[in-house]
């Protein structure tokens, strides 16, 4: 099943570990560039939206496969919310933010919040355990092998 992220886009790009590339570039277009680059949602299956305070403006998301939305009158908090209610109780939602009153919500209404320094760090570990150097030298025969030898020793 496909999982839909809806990510706070402004308190993501606000974050100490978001790191923007390139200062001259629009801050929300490097935010889309990131988690396109890092793969932060895993599957291109995976539905991801953000959500910017304020208005669009001339703003063009590009190439990617992202939903952008604008708050416009309200705040993204609320159209977050909004957003989350609409959902109903989908378990296949994942919020991004930092903001407790969000997360808070997002629990409540029983779907999962991360937030960005998790979400960041959570895809770090799941590249870093398919990392060929981190994988076991031994095989499973040997390891059965050697097992096989410490019983004779340890347990005569």
């Amino acid at each position: 099943m496909s999982l839909h992220y809806i990510i706070d886009g402004y308190n993501f790009t606000k974050h100490q570990l978001f790191p923007l590339a390139n200062k001259i570039k629009d801050e929300r277009l490097s935010l889309l560039e990131f988690i396109g680059r890092e793969k932060l949602c895993g599957s291109c299956k995976n539905k991801i939206t953000v959500v910017f305070d304020g208005y669009a403006g001339d703003f063009k998301t590009g190439e990617y496969n992202i939903e952008v939305i604008f708050s416009c009158e309200v705040t993204a908090d609320e159209r977050i919310k909004k957003i989350i209610e609409t959902q109903g109780n989908n378990k296949n939602t994942v919020v991004i933010s930092d903001d407790k009153e969000i997360k808070y919500f997002v629990k409540s209404c029983g779907m999962k919040a991360l937030g960005i320094e998790e979400f960041i760090n959570h895809k770090k570990k799941k590249i870093n355990l398919e990392d060929e150097s981190l994988k076991p030298e031994l095989t499973y025969s040997a390891m059965y092998k050697i097992n096989q030898e410490l019983r004779q020793i340890w347990l005569k």
